[in-house]
């Protein structure tokens, strides 16, 4: 497809598509009562690509989902869960005898949280031939949800995915998590050169570079050929550095108060690159993605925050509004 055509969709996430059941809040000591009530426990979506669809459709563009689940009445939920929400899922592939996975999220009083996954689940077994390679091209932007999220997605997998997406002029967004087996920057050399912009926390990033100057962390990971790389630093907000000699920090919300932090990167993730949809600047594109951050972890689970377009202007016009003497 040539770069002059006109795109169908805006964005392509590419990544895991699952469910999550926060339990929300429970102590350090859980394990220490016979029964622990909680007020509600409930099935939320979650998954990084499927996170990023859902905000970024509901922020007004046009999206499509690429990533596997399994015949089942959690992959049922998953896909009317799309239909709902407007995103295009001829890149969904469905499969036989896999298990469509269910994360359980145990999330503290302070909004921390781990998570109790099913290593047989479709995040593990996820690989290349789930991927409709003809359908990337389709959008402006490809968005891969997380390096490291989907073991079977390695670098060999990712470059064939993100070379197809170059030759098509998408421009390419990613996060990460951290490791489940051990992985370095190293192992995904090739797949982080084709990045243009790359999400990883603070924690992430210094875990995977052996730095701890957040400059000099992100020196590192620009030195494997991202274009881009905008860490996420919490309360501070964002640091974006860049190839092209951007180096900035975004300043988060003011007086927000974490209930749940489950998706919170992705929900800044699909801010930020509906910033890059809306043409922003890269400060601009911080501003969106901290104030999508901002809703999402106040409330429980990674896509309740994010309810449509207008609630999120309203939280834009309040964040400018904090930093208007600044201007």
């Amino acid at each position: 497809m040539s770069t002059t055509q006109k795109k169908e969709l805006d964005v392509v996430c590419v990544g895991a598509a699952i469910v999550d059941i926060p339990l929300q809040p429970v102590s350090k000591n859980i394990f220490d009562c016979e029964s622990y009530p909680l007020e509600q426990i409930s099935m939320t979506i979650g998954g990084d690509a499927i996170n990023e669809a859902t905000v970024i459709s509901r922020l007004g563009h046009r999206v499509g989902l690429m990533s596997m689940v399994g015949k089942d009445a959690v992959g049922q939920f998953i896909l009317e869960h799309c239909q709902k929400n407007g995103i295009n899922t001829e890149g969904m592939t469905v499969r036989e005898g896999i298990d469509t996975s269910i994360n359980v999220g145990l999330v503290t009083a302070d909004g921390e949280r781990t998570f109790v996954s099913n290593r047989n689940g479709s995040l593990w077994k996820e690989t290349i031939d789930d991927i409709n390679l003809g359908l990337i091209g389709r959008g402006k932007i490809l968005s891969y949800g997380s390096f490291f999220n989907n073991p079977r997605l390695d670098n060999a997998a990712l470059v064939q995915i993100f070379s197809k997406a170059k030759d098509a002029g998408m421009t390419i967004c990613a996060d990460m998590i951290k490791p489940r087996l051990g992985e370095t920057f190293d192992d995904v050399r090739e797949a982080l050169s084709y990045v243009d912009y790359f999400f990883p926390n603070h924690d992430e990033a210094r875990l995977m570079t052996g730095k701890q100057d957040i400059s000099e962390v992100a020196d590192q990971i620009l030195s494997y050929g991202v274009k881009h790389v905008v860490i996420k630093i919490g309360k501070q907000g964002v640091y974006i550095k860049g190839q092209d000699g951007t180096d900035m920090i975004v300043p988060a919300m003011k007086g927000i108060t974490a209930i749940d932090t489950i998706g919170a990167g992705d929900n800044f993730a699909a801010g930020f690159i509906t910033g890059l949809l809306e043409e922003k600047s890269l400060k601009e594109c911080g501003e969106y993605g901290n104030v999508t951050a901002s809703l999402a972890i106040q409330s429980i689970g990674a896509t309740t925050g994010v309810k449509n377009r207008d609630m999120w202007d309203a939280q834009m016009r309040a964040y400018k509004q904090q930093y208007a003497s600044a201007e």
